[in-house]
């Protein structure tokens, strides 16, 4: 913590994510309207003290809809990226030191996946399921569990030779014992950072979904409705696009930069670059 604190990118990054969680988390003491109760008589206000952002074409306040939406963006991104990286943990070590023929097959799998389109597989899953938050999650985590895996295959393949693997191997030590003491130690490090890193690319994933409809319904508050809805009203108000896309530049920018310095820190060979 004290190496991240001294580098002032890292510093500015852990500040906006600290501040996007304490929004997430206290968002029921920090909003001062009902996120979803609409007032028709405050159209399109602009920022004041009543309404720190303004309000929106139906009067809702702005930022009680953005601190809601940080709870959304945060849940969906942060559940679906644990999930992504758990499964594509396990399908890496099946791949990198499992025998060849269940390395091809589910490298197979692995490009399958990575070949459809993020939009079109989004419409594939929301015809089946309906839109919803469940099937948000299960669009980011199809499109990136073959990223993890191929990581993961990568390491496993390069530490399963390794000397402190063969001999824990000729001791009589199992597969599993050899995966989950000496292999996955080794090379979780630098697969969490990157997956601190995806963070935003799964929000703004979120976004874009529930900016085509094919996310969270409304009226439940999101990012991408917020940008939906000053699109459709730009020319009655800019202020409605402006609190929708703020948070999403704020979190990009501090899990971004938390996580190179996460990669700076923790990777010997950049040390004192």
């Amino acid at each position: 913590m004290r190496k991240i604190l001294r580098e002032p990118m890292g510093f500015f990054g852990l500040a906006l994510v600290v501040l996007i969680l304490a929004s997430a988390i206290f968002a029921d003491l920090l909003a001062m309207y009902d996120p979803t109760k609409i007032a028709p008589q405050n159209r399109f206000q602009g920022p004041s003290l009543t309404h720190l952002l303004g309000t929106d074409h139906l009067g809702r306040d702005l930022l009680s809809r953005v601190l809601y939406g940080a709870r959304i963006a945060l849940l969906v991104a942060l559940g679906s990226t644990a999930l992504s990286l758990m499964l594509g943990i396990v399908l890496g070590l099946m791949a990198g030191y499992g025998p060849r023929w269940l390395d091809a097959f589910l490298l197979l799998v692995f490009d399958a996946m990575k070949s459809f389109p993020t939009i079109m597989l989004a419409l594939t899953i929301v015809t089946l399921a309906g839109p919803s938050m469940v099937s948000v999650v299960m669009v980011v985590v199809m499109v990136s569990v073959p990223g993890y895996a191929r990581i993961i295959r990568t390491q496993t393949i390069a530490m399963k030779t390794a000397e402190h693997v063969t001999a824990a191997r000729s001791m009589g030590a199992g597969t599993i014992r050899i995966l989950r003491v000496h292999i996955l130690p080794n090379i979780i490090g630098p697969i969490v950072i990157l997956a601190s890193m995806d963070v935003p690319v799964v929000i703004g994933i979120e976004a874009g979904l529930s900016f085509l409809g094919l996310g969270v319904r409304p009226p439940t508050p999101s990012w991408g409705t917020i940008l939906n809805d000053g699109f459709a009203n730009i020319r009655d108000s800019s202020w409605i696009v402006i609190a929708g896309g703020l948070p999403i530049i704020l979190t990009t920018l501090g899990f971004t930069f938390l996580g190179e310095t996460l990669r700076d820190v923790f990777d010997p060979r950049l040390k004192g670059r």
